[in-house]
C-alpha cells in the first residue's frame, strides 16, 4: 500500500500525498471511501478553531506576504481563515449545501487580497496550504480512528485535490477580476486628475495627491504641447477660452466603458533623450495633451521643439513654461494658442518664438479688422496682382527688409521687390520704412495667413 501518512510539515508545501486515481479506476469502494472521508471532516469540523489556528501560524511562517496582513489585523486573517475552512470542509461533507457558499468565500477572498496589493501566487499558495493541512488531518484522524479505512481514503483522494484546485480557479478568477476593476479605477483616476488639472480646476488641497499619484513634483517647472492633426476648422479652440469638463473627450467616454488604455496614441515622437519623452498624455476635444516635465536650462523647449518629430499635416503647439502643477490649466491655454498658431498645413510653433502670431490669435475680431484696415485696398487688385505683392511683402518682412535676400527667395531682381513694394505704399497710403507702419504691415499680414480674413 502506498504511503499515504506523512509529516504535517511536509503537507503544507506540496501536492496531495498521494497522487489523485483516475476516475476510470474507482472501485465498489467508494461508497465506503465517502463515509470515511465524512467521518473524519465531521471531526475536522468540530475542531476547526485549533485548525484555524495552525493555519494561520504556517501562513506566517511561510508566506511573507500574509506576514504583514497578520502582524497588522490577525483577527481579520483568522476570521477569514476560519471562514473558509468552515465552508470548504462543509462542502466535503455535503457539497449541494455548501458548494455555493463555498464558491462565494474563495471569490470574496480573492477580491480582498486583490484589493490589498497581495500577490496572486501568494494567495494560491495559501489556498494549497489549507488544502495540504486539511487533506493531512482527514489522513491523521482516519489513521487514528482506523488505520485500515486509510486504503479507502485513497478513492477520494482526487476528489479533494480536484476540489482545492477548483477553489484555487475560483480565487484565481475573482483575483484578477478585481485588478482589472482596480487598475480601471487607478487609471481613469489619474486621467481625471490630469484631466483637472490641464483644466485648471484641481484643487490646490488635490495637488499632492495628484503630485503622488502621477509622480510629478508638486513644485516643478512644466510645459504642455498641444497637438493636433489636420488644418484648423471651425471646431478648434476658441480664443482664449476653456474648456471646462471638455477636457473629458469622446475618447475619455469610450475608455471609461471598456476601460483605460484606448484613447489616441500620441501622434507625434518626443526625443527619447529629453526628459518630456515620459510625458503625460491626455486626450481633447480638438487635442491631444502632453504634459512636459522641464529639468534643464532655459532653452530646453527650443531644443525639444526643433526635434519634435511631427508627421505630415500635424499640428504642433508647446507653450511657455510655468511654475508647479497649479499652473499647468496657464500652461494648456498657451500651448493652445501656440497650436493656433500653427500654419494650416502643419508644423511645431514654439510659443516663445512667434508671440506676435500668438497676439494675432489670441483676439481673431481685432486682427481681423487691423487686416481690412492696412490691406483693404488689396483686395481690389486681381487676385493674381494681389497675392505677388503679399507674397513679395512677406519674403522682404522674412529676409529682414533686406531687397536682395527677398528677390534671391523670389527668383526676381531687386529693383523688381523694390518697385513692388512702392506699389503697395501708393494703394495702401502705409510707409514701409515708418517702424509703426511695418508693425502694423507684419500683424495684418499674419492675420491673413493665419486667420483667413
Amino acid at each position: 500500500m502506498p504511503q499515504v501518512v506523512r509529516s504535517r510539515n511536509g503537507a503544507l508545501h506540496g501536492p496531495s500525498p498521494v497522487p489523485p486515481l483516475p476516475h476510470r479506476f474507482r472501485s465498489l469502494a467508494d461508497r465506503e471511501a465517502v463515509e470515511v472521508l465524512h467521518r473524519a471532516a465531521r471531526v475536522l469540523v468540530a475542531s476547526l478553531p485549533a485548525l484555524t489556528d495552525r493555519l494561520v501560524e504556517a501562513l506566517y511562517a511561510q508566506e511573507p506576504a500574509y506576514r504583514a496582513a497578520i502582524d497588522s489585523d490577525r483577527a481579520e486573517v483568522w476570521q477569514e481563515v476560519h471562514h473558509s475552512l468552515r465552508h470548504n470542509v462543509g462542502s466535503l461533507i455535503q457539497p449541494r449545501e455548501f458548494r455555493e457558499s463555498a464558491h462565494r468565500t474563495s471569490r470574496w477572498i480573492g477580491e480582498i487580497r486583490a484589493e490589498q496589493g497581495v500577490p496572486l501566487d501568494a494567495v494560491l499558495h495559501a489556498f494549497r496550504m489549507g488544502g495540504a493541512m486539511v487533506w493531512q488531518d482527514l489522513v491523521d484522524e482516519t489513521a487514528r480512528r482506523d488505520p485500515d479505512d486509510i486504503r479507502l481514503l485513497v478513492h477520494v483522494a482526487a476528489d479533494v485535490w480536484n476540489f482545492v484546485d477548483e477553489h484555487c480557479g475560483v480565487v484565481a478568477d475573482a483575483y484578477r477580476q478585481a485588478e482589472r476593476r482596480l487598475s480601471w479605477r487607478r487609471e481613469n483616476r489619474q486621467r481625471l486628475m490630469v484631466a483637472a488639472l490641464l483644466d485648471g480646476s484641481a484643487r490646490i488641497a488635490d495637488l499632492a495627491e495628484a503630485a503622488e499619484m502621477l509622480g510629478l513634483p508638486e513644485q516643478g517647472r512644466y510645459a504642455v504641447l498641444a497637438v493636433a492633426v489636420g488644418p484648423r476648422g471651425p471646431g478648434a479652440v476658441a480664443a482664449g477660452g476653456g474648456h471646462g469638463a471638455g477636457l473629458v473627450s469622446a475618447s475619455d467616454a469610450e475608455a471609461a466603458r471598456h476601460g483605460p488604455g484606448l484613447a489616441a496614441r500620441p501622434p507625434v515622437v518626443l526625443p527619447a533623450a529629453h526628459p518630456g519623452a515620459a510625458a503625460l498624455w491626455h486626450p481633447g476635444p480638438d487635442a491631444e495633451f502632453a504634459i512636459l516635465p522641464l529639468t534643464g536650462p532655459p532653452g530646453e523647449l527650443s531644443e525639444l521643439a526643433a526635434a519634435l518629430d511631427v508627421p505630415a499635416g500635424t499640428r504642433a503647439g508647446i507653450g511657455s513654461a510655468v511654475e508647479g502643477l497649479a499652473a499647468l490649466g496657464d500652461a494648456r491655454r498657451l500651448a493652445e494658442t501656440a497650436l493656433r498658431a500653427c500654419p494650416a498645413t502643419g508644423g511645431t510653433v514654439l510659443l516663445d518664438e512667434h508671440l506676435p502670431d500668438a497676439l494675432v490669435v489670441s483676439s481673431p475680431a481685432l486682427a481681423g479688422a487691423l487686416a481690412d484696415r492696412v490691406l483693404g485696398q488689396l483686395d481690389r487688385l486681381d487676385p493674381a496682382d494681389r497675392d505677388v505683392i503679399v507674397e513679395t511683402l512677406t519674403a522682404w518682412l522674412d529676409a529682414d527688409g533686406s531687397a536682395q535676400r527677398a528677390g534671391a527667395r523670389l527668383y526676381c531682381h531687386r529693383n523688381t521687390v523694390l518697385n513692388r513694394l512702392r506699389r503697395f505704399e501708393q494703394l495702401t497710403g502705409r510707409c514701409l520704412t515708418r517702424p509703426r507702419d511695418a508693425v502694423e504691415v507684419s500683424l495684418a499680414l499674419a492675420a491673413r495667413r493665419l486667420l483667413g480674413t
